[in-house]
């Protein structure tokens, strides 16, 4: 018997993410506590966030509905600072001008839960930005696009022109890691095709 998957995210990129791969799912939002803990560690932040959202989502399924939640989320670090969506332009400012010149850290959990269990994994990717005016974090504040994002940009948008160099998965700082996500679901037997796997 298949198993149903749940997306625990609104998340455009993430849903992309799954359609890219194949993968069928229905969205499953859910809005929960994003309040950082005091002195919680960034990556058990977002650990515990990518579980929380992925439970919750659990929880909201009837009593005879089965399945799989995924849950997902992604915060910025640089210099041991942790950087959330932006409240607005003077906070998406003080953002994008420390990540100006800088490396910093994407860190992104992503859940699985079961009625048996949750598993988790976590990607971690390193991102350089070049050195950024004033006029340009303005006008793109302005596009829109970094008001709902984990340090106020999108690599996948118009912020891609902002990085110089990444190491690491570049859809883990999309905020769905692909090969994490893919060994979670195939624990519970959703699987995608395997390119590699065909013959020429």
């Amino acid at each position: 018997m298949a198993v149903t998957l749940y997306l625990a995210s609104a998340s455009p990129r993430r849903r992309a993410i799954l359609e890219q791969l194949g993968i069928t799912y229905s969205v499953l939002p859910q809005d929960i506590d994003e309040q950082r803990l005091p002195g919680e560690a960034p990556d058990d932040f977002v650990c515990r966030l990518a579980i929380a959202k992925a439970e919750a989502a659990l929880a909201s399924l009837k009593d005879n509905e089965e399945g799989a939640c995924l849950g997902s989320d992604t915060t910025v670090v640089c210099g041991g600072e942790i950087f959330e969506k932006p409240v607005d332009e003077a906070d998406a400012l003080r953002i994008l001008t420390a990540l100006s010149g800088q490396i910093h850290q994407v860190m992104t959990a992503v859940a699985l839960a079961t009625r048996e269990t949750t598993h988790i994994r976590q990607s971690v990717s390193e991102v350089t930005f070049r050195e950024l005016s004033e006029a340009e974090i303005r006008t793109y504040w302005f596009t829109g696009e970094p008001a709902d994002k984990a340090g106020a940009y999108g690599i996948q948008g118009l912020g891609a022109v902002f990085v110089s160099e990444i190491k690491g998965s570049y859809s883990g700082i999309m905020g769905l890691p692909v090969i994490e996500t893919l060994l979670l679901l195939k624990e519970v037997g959703i699987t995608t095709i395997n390119i590699l796997s065909q013959k020429v």
